[in-house]
């Protein structure tokens, strides 16, 4: 390799090589690009069916106890029912609630209907919601009649206070 030589105040000085690696905007730029990759592939992952059920079934407790304040401001019965594209609430009046679920991976497996009301003490009812991409995966939404409506896992019988 030939020598590199450089001119300094009156005297020729070899000129030195310069240090091998990466530059610090070299990395950030790598890191940078890491980031976005992980960023995408994290928001393209898909929920678990169990985590989805999960949310159905909360969004569901919500649901049931909004139609059962209706049903007792209205002074109106609602009912909410199984239908072939997800469920409904029959006796509503000026007021819309959703109708479907979020995802297609839900299944009712107590397709008896549910009153909300209009009485503040209804009779114990619960509705069991099964994922049909995990078969055994399943969660019960049920009140006591006095209670809201909530999500069990394992659940027993619901009796009356």
């Amino acid at each position: 390799m030939k020598p590199v030589f450089r001119w300094v105040g009156g005297s020729v000085l070899p000129k030195p090589l310069r240090a091998g690696g990466f530059t610090l905007l070299e990395l950030l730029i790598v890191v940078a690009i890491m980031a976005l990759a992980t960023a995408g592939v994290g928001l393209a992952m898909r929920d678990s069916s169990s985590t989805q059920l999960e949310r159905e079934a909360q969004r569901l407790a919500a649901l049931l106890e909004s139609g059962r304040a209706q049903s007792r401001m209205s002074a109106n019965p609602v009912r909410w029912r199984v239908t072939a594209t997800g469920f409904s609430f029959d006796g509503l009046v000026n007021v819309t609630l959703p109708s479907n679920w979020l995802g297609n991976d839900v299944q009712v497996t107590s397709p008896t209907p549910v009153l909300l009301g209009p009485e503040p003490i209804i009779a114990p009812q619960q509705i069991r919601l099964v994922s049909t991409a995990e078969p055994g995966h399943s969660l019960t939404v049920a009140t006591d009649g006095v209670r809201p409506f909530s999500v069990l896992v394992n659940p027993t019988t619901i009796e009356a206070p």
